[in-house]
């Protein structure tokens, strides 16, 4: 067993963990006719689609790496397919300042 499942292990709330108190409310559930969104009750049933026990195997990590990639939407180049304009050159010491005539500009 992995040191991070260990920590899992140790630190994951379980059932007996479970704080105390009154987690239901079903005040704002949807009554037919009421709302045009739906809202489930606090009791309903939540699908848990993370196996626990593949959820942090390489296997799946690099899966989910590979489907977050969208191959297509690589640039090849590094220019875009642009076509070099005469090269590229240092702009001058003066180039982009305002000119320095001694006069103030208030």
């Amino acid at each position: 067993m992995s040191a991070d499942d260990q920590y899992e292990q140790q630190n994951d709330m379980t059932s007996g963990d479970v704080p105390a108190g009154d987690s239901m409310n079903n005040d704002y559930q949807s009554r037919t006719g009421q709302s045009e969104i739906p809202v489930q009750k606090d009791d309903a049933p939540v699908e848990d689609s993370v196996d626990p026990a593949t959820a942090d195997s390489d296997e799946t990590l690099a899966r989910d790496d590979a489907d977050a990639i969208d191959e297509s939407n690589i640039v090849g180049g590094r220019t875009r397919g642009s076509k070099p304009s005469g090269g590229y050159r240092e702009p001058g010491d003066e180039e982009g300042l305002p000119s320095d005539d001694g006069t103030s500009s208030t």
